[in-house]
């Protein structure tokens, strides 16, 4: 993974560093610790200039400095990982195994078909020096982040850049639309002082609807966020990319609970492991399952084994070798989507190697620790002796004599308890449970110094409670049990394993059962293919940005390309079944898939989303919507904190 930037402008009128902000420079360098290296490109005789900002965490191959540059004067910034599509040898390097193939690519058709090809997440800067051409752009679903900012009409200048920092004042930076692969022509721009991009837009490989129909749907999206003097057309030749999945399945059977007003108090009794294990006795069902294990099995695999490793750890022969550190972690609630997860983690990590499990949790208010005291914990048993890093923190619930913590939040007693039920499927495995716990004071400070800058240009209180849950988590700091005793500890681990995506493709949101009332399986089938074509602008390069900032790499095996075509081939009703209660028929295929390889109690826990399971939603105001804009993400002096 990499912290890429690019600045464009044109040289008669600014320096080009004058628009390349130290502060930017200091988050692209968190991004990429491990080689920093800038480069200036110039054409005197066109007056542009462009500067090159490369910064790269090294995980697979040789160490490769960017940005790359060739005899013909190219230059590559890449983000990304290639798990498909191009080969990649054991000790290649994709960025250079990329920049070769692009350097042997003839037209705009070679360089769209090698991207058409790509499996994996990534965004992308290539400039073609010979036709003074800028390629950019971002993958299908928008897996890796990138930014742009244009300068007035006056100043003629814009960036590109991986991650920026927040500001009230100048011209606001966005998100590179995921709708395809972007072209600047260097040469117009500089001639004309008018800057125009050209867009070659994805499309699915079969697809009844016509070009025109495509591009016109597309150039309304992206334009419309585009301030006024800023150009935006369709390539001449109408050339598009190849979407890398299949178009969603939306077929509806008459079987298949097309009557949304369904009593769930006669089936109520279902909820239960049981209930699982009857509908794997259906041999068609059972079979799907088995398939969905395979593919999903295969995009983990791609996620834990593409990554260097010391030569003994190519393998998953058990070593002797003490104290091994992790080189995975997975943001880990004990939720179905996260635990799933670790389970096939587990499958392909080499068997000495401990895996990480990043629980986060919010210091609970005394009104919320009142109040979970006087709760009976039927689902999940209350951990009665955990060590609290705060004395004072501790509570005694006179009826039982127990201490409760203030980190014992929904998502900390359920971790545990996924925790073992992840010892029980490999007890030979070393599992850190990795118990994050965080002040209020500290999340006002972090979310100050850095966090604010990472969630920009987003700004909702959701992209606050997410983005501030998964900085934390992703950051690895907390303390691990140690022969009963909580030691500090923070994850080596390069690379997070997240489980976005579950939701959005098998109706995990609550959301998703009041669309079912009201619509019916026609209605859930058009949301759910709603969530995946937003789901870069809503959550994937904020959440790149955020994890990236810690140096670590975000991998989501639930959007690998195979694992999307899988599931959006099948109909709904194979997924996911909301005539049956919380528990059970939102994600139902994941929970009979973790029922097959041995997961128990987690296997029927109702969706909870993050920021209510660490409590974060809890901790400053309690009056607010999930997509008011947040005012806690603005800058302040330190005096108003």
């Amino acid at each position: 993974m990499c912290g890429i930037c690019c600045v464009v402008t044109l040289c008669s009128q600014h320096a080009v560093h004058d628009f390349f902000n130290e502060d930017i420079l200091y988050c692209l360098r968190r991004r990429g610790p491990d080689s920093s290296k800038q480069l200036i490109k110039t054409a005197s005789d066109l007056s542009y200039e462009c500067l090159f900002s490369g910064h790269v965490l090294h995980l697979r191959g040789l160490m490769t400095p960017q940005p790359l540059e060739d005899a013909s004067n190219n230059v590559f910034l890449w983000n990304g990982e290639i798990f498909d599509g191009v080969h990649v040898g054991d000790l290649e390097n994709d960025t250079e195994v990329m920049f070769h193939h692009l350097a042997l690519c003839s037209s705009e058709a070679d360089i769209l078909s090698l991207f058409s090809s790509l499996r994996g997440p990534w965004s992308f800067i290539y400039y073609q020096a010979s036709r003074h051409s800028l390629w950019f752009g971002r993958d299908y679903f928008g897996r890796r982040s990138l930014l742009w900012q244009f300068s007035n009409e006056d100043d003629s200048a814009f960036c590109l850049t991986s991650v920026s920092v927040y500001s009230e004042s100048g011209n606001r930076w966005q998100e590179v639309p995921a709708s395809g692969i972007f072209k600047i022509d260097l040469k117009a721009y500089a001639t004309t002082k008018s800057l125009s991009l050209t867009l070659f837009p994805w499309k699915y490989r079969c697809t009844e609807k016509a070009a025109e129909d495509i591009f016109i749907n597309v150039l309304d999206q992206v334009s419309k966020d585009l301030p006024n003097h800023i150009s935006l057309a369709m390539n001449g030749s109408k050339l598009c990319l190849t979407a890398p999945v299949i178009p969603l399945n939306k077929t509806i059977s008459e079987a298949s609970g097309e009557y949304p007003g369904t009593n769930f108090s006669n089936i109520i009794h279902m909820v239960s492991v049981e209930t699982l294990q009857g509908f794997l006795a259906e041999e068609h069902k059972k079979k799907l399952v088995h398939q969905f294990i395979d593919v999903l099995s295969e995009a983990v695999k791609r996620r834990v084994l593409f990554l260097f490793r010391d030569e003994d750890q190519k393998t998953r022969e058990v070593t002797s070798v003490p104290n091994r550190k992790a080189h995975v972690a997975v943001l880990f609630s004990g939720g179905i989507d996260s635990i799933v997860i670790a389970a096939l983690a587990d499958k392909h990590v080499p068997l000495g190697e401990p895996i990480d499990l990043l629980n986060v949790a919010f210091m609970m208010k005394e009104q919320a620790k009142q109040k979970g005291m006087a709760k009976k914990h039927t689902n999940w048993e209350v951990q009665l002796d955990l060590l609290c890093p705060q004395e004072s923190c501790k509570d005694l619930d006179a009826k039982t004599g127990a201490h409760l913590s203030c980190f014992d939040v929904p998502d900390r007693i359920t971790g545990r308890a996924g925790l073992k039920e992840l010892e029980a499927i490999n007890p030979s495995r070393t599992w850190n449970f990795v118990e994050i716990n965080v002040t209020l004071e500290e999340l006002k400070k972090m979310r100050q110094q850095c966090i604010n800058h990472l969630i920009y240009p987003l700004d909702t209180v959701l992209d606050d409670s997410i983005g501030c849950a998964i900085w934390f988590a992703s950051r690895g700091e907390g303390f691990i049990s140690n022969q009963g005793e909580l030691k500090p500890y923070k994850s080596p681990a390069k690379v997070v394993l997240t489980g976005i995506g579950a939701d959005e493709q098998l109706a995990g949101y609550s959301r998703h059962r009041v669309c079912f009332k009201k619509y019916g399986l026609d209605g859930l089938t058009k949301e759910l293919e709603m969530e995946l074509d937003r789901i870069s602008s809503r959550n994937l390069g904020r959440d790149d940005r955020i994890i990236g900032d810690h140096g670590k790499e975000a991998r989501f095996p639930f959007l690998d390309e195979d694992v999307v075509s899988f599931l959006n081939s099948l109909p709904i009703s194979e997924k996911a079944d909301l005539t049956l209660p919380q528990g059970i028929g939102e994600k139902l295929i994941l929970r009979l898939a973790a029922k097959e390889f041995g997961l128990t109690a987690s296997t029927i826990l109702p969706k909870r989303a993050v920021q209510f399971g660490s409590r974060i939603a809890k901790l400053e105001s309690n009056n607010e919507k999930a997509s008011d804009t947040c005012s806690r993400l603005k800058l302040f002096s330190v005096d108003e904190l």
